[in-house]
């Protein structure tokens, strides 16, 4: 998928960028595979905002992705790649031999009319989800879960790609995107090549307003607020931080410091990110 310029009629138009959406097809979502969206502005069951510089936005309808794939050697047509606006890749609707249909996130170069399988024993093709002991080492693979039965966790975004390093005993070594390396088991699945949609992240937002049509609301510096507000707020005129390090507005350090939580699943890291 390339990406459009435009003629700069506006000042805002001279660096905006979209992508073609030339390999999509033009339909509306399966009616029966999508569900309407509530949209919580960052708050959460009790009200409270826990997620800041979310509302509005344009309307949606989410599409049921099938990220488990456990239907098992029953051949599967792509009867269409659409935009999905829940997410940065795009998705393929499949209709299976049996009559069933199901959406998945579409790998690169997976078109209208290619046949995916899943289950052990499947061909190493794109689009087709297998079990890791069946995958070759060196696949780049996507969608993979990290518990055998799941469903896809890891690798699903625009462009992303792991491989499939090693295999010993009943787990193998999967490098991520990130750089790190990580032990999963073996009979865990994941989908052979590369997530679709590329250019994702080479589009330019261009200007304010479109930032709010995806439910973005505006961000500022903590300077600029009270001291009730954030550390760094108040003070007569530009003050500077107050403090050694900037922080957050909870008073984490904000340079610098660990954001990452500790989880079980971490004693499965052989290679840390950095």
């Amino acid at each position: 998928m390339s990406i459009k310029k435009f003629k700069p009629t506006t000042p805002s138009r001279r660096h905006m960028t979209v992508l073609s959406f030339e390999e999509l097809s033009k339909k509306q979502p399966e009616k029966s595979l999508s569900k309407s969206l509530k949209n919580t502005g960052g708050r959460n069951a009790v009200g409270h905002l826990t997620v800041r510089h979310r509302g509005g936005g344009h309307k949606r309808l989410y599409r049921l992705i099938d990220f488990r794939r456990i239907k098992d050697n029953v051949p599967a047509k792509v009867a269409a790649i659409e935009y999905d606006p829940n997410r940065s890749a795009n998705i393929a609707l499949l209709h299976y031999a049996d009559g069933a249909k199901a959406y998945i996130v579409a790998p690169h170069n997976l078109k209208v009319g290619d046949t995916v399988v899943s289950g052990s024993g499947s061909d190493i093709k794109i689009g087709n989800s297998l079990p890791l002991k069946d995958i070759p080492v060196g696949s780049l693979i996507h969608n993979i879960e990290m518990r055998p039965g799941k469903g896809g966790q890891m690798v699903r975004s625009a462009g992303t790609v792991a491989q499939l390093m090693a295999k010993e005993g009943a787990y193998a070594h999967v490098r991520l995107p990130s750089g790190e390396v990580r032990l999963i088991h073996i009979n865990c699945r994941a989908t052979i090549g590369q997530v679709g949609n590329l250019d994702y992240e080479n589009q330019n937002i261009g200007k304010a307003g479109r930032k709010r049509w995806m439910g973005i609301r505006p961000t500022v510096r903590g300077s600029v607020m009270n001291p009730n507000d954030h550390p760094h707020g108040g003070g007569e005129g530009r003050a500077p931080v107050g403090r050694k390090y900037p922080v957050s507005p909870w008073g984490k350090i904000a340079i610098g410091g660990t954001t990452r939580k500790k989880k079980p699943s971490d004693k499965m890291i052989v290679k840390k990110r950095k």
